[in-house]
């Protein structure tokens, strides 16, 4: 209380009470491969914002593509100007490079280009399924004879890396009932980011991050990444026809294909989720991310405040006013902002009990907008009036 002493007019600030909840990064990714560079930092996450960084600390002067230098190199190519690299070593253990990334809240894609098989899906799936913030962009192997076999699942139950491959009977990762997953085939002809003139083929994991970014910067993060082009893509290890998409497009494979008049470009954009769940669509589980670590962070204030109906009255216009964003950008589907969201903090939703347990509850409903996957346009032969009166 400011003391009053002389008469006079006084002017005061006063705090109004309003915490802004911000959108959190969506574009950030995270690539566990073996660098060329022999001296690289092993099992530690370095960032890069730049293909220069990134060839100065994991290649240096060796002239080698590997799956990692090829992924990277397609992440910038295709969009993303910010990722964490982590160095496998030669003979490294992926299960022990995923562990790494735990403590950074930042990353949203997680890719490991070159570990195609059940083994390693199944890490990379369990990390971002057990952190529930991120998504894991997998790659199918580089030669599949039959098709068919992407739509059968492959199991982890022996050997690791490239035996376990070849000893299950399938080549599509487990499903993931949250969608925390997105399989992404056939791989990528390049030019070598390395080698002048020379062609190499690329998983496609490294391009398609790159591609979220883009998308994130241009659309929006409830965009689906999907009908954008592959930039660097000069070509494919295996041109899916439309037949053979149908099918696996069921069985949640994105294939990459090309087309005459549009070149080289993802076509899908489900992820490992069954195909009825709600969580089917890349957008959809990268939107609801978003938003969650959004409200988690833009509320961490509330925590130790009096849990009475000022706080809850605060909480709600905080949540509302961050969701009407949202929905003022095109992410939730409504014509009107009760039919694309709700928020209830109340004393329905925090009775005696849950507040005496040092609860706050808000409950939160959203209806994200989901991509127009199927079109379709009903053609019909019509004779004009003229011609049926002169009939």
């Amino acid at each position: 209380m400011a003391n009053y002493m002389t008469p006079g007019v006084y002017v005061e600030e006063v705090p109004s009470g309003a915490k802004p909840i911000t959108m959190v990064g969506t574009s950030t990714a995270a690539f566990l491969g073996v660098a060329p560079r022999a001296d690289a930092p092993v099992d530690t996450p370095c960032v890069c914002v730049n293909w220069s960084q990134f060839v100065s600390l994991f290649v240096g002067s060796k002239a080698e593509s590997t799956d990692l230098v090829k992924a990277v190199f397609g992440f910038f190519q295709n969009g993303g100007s910010r990722c964490f690299v982590v160095n496998l070593g030669t003979g490294g253990d992926l299960s022990r490079a995923v562990a790494a990334l735990d403590a950074l809240d930042e990353v949203a894609i997680v890719c490991a280009p070159g570990f195609c098989d059940p083994v390693s899906h199944d890490a990379l799936l369990s990390h971002c399924e057990q952190l529930g913030d991120r998504i894991a962009i997998l790659d199918a192997a580089e030669d599949v004879a039959d098709v068919e076999l992407l739509k059968k699942v492959g199991t982890a139950s022996t050997g690791t890396g490239a035996a376990a491959e070849t000893a299950t009977p399938g080549l599509r990762p487990r499903s993931s009932a949250g969608g925390y997953g997105a399989f992404y085939y056939p791989h990528l002809m390049i030019r070598d980011p390395l080698v002048s003139g020379a062609t190499v083929s690329a998983s496609p994991s490294g391009h398609v991050a790159g591609i979220y970014a883009r998308t994130d910067a241009t659309r929006g993060v409830h965009k689906a990444p999907a009908n954008e082009v592959v930039r660097g893509a000069v070509g494919l290890r295996r041109l899916v026809t439309r037949a053979e998409q149908g099918e696996l497009n069921r069985a949640g494979v994105n294939v990459i294909r090309f087309f005459p008049d549009a070149g080289i470009r993802v076509w899908g954009a489900r992820t490992l989720a069954e195909e009825s769940s709600e969580w089917r669509y890349v957008n959809v589980r990268r939107l609801v991310n978003m938003i969650k670590e959004s409200i988690e962070n833009g509320t961490r204030w509330t925590v130790f405040e009096p849990n009475d109906m000022t706080l809850w009255k605060s909480v709600e216009r905080n949540v509302r006013a961050f969701l009407l964003m949202l929905w003022r950008e095109g992410a939730l589907l409504g014509a009107s902002p009760e039919q694309a969201f709700y928020v209830r903090c109340d004393a329905e939703t925090n009775p005696p009990e849950v507040i005496d347990a040092g609860r706050l509850v808000t409950e939160i409903g959203i209806a994200p907008v989901k991509p127009a996957e199927f079109i379709v346009f009903r053609l019909s032969m019509w004779q004009p009036e003229s011609d049926r009166a002169a009939t």
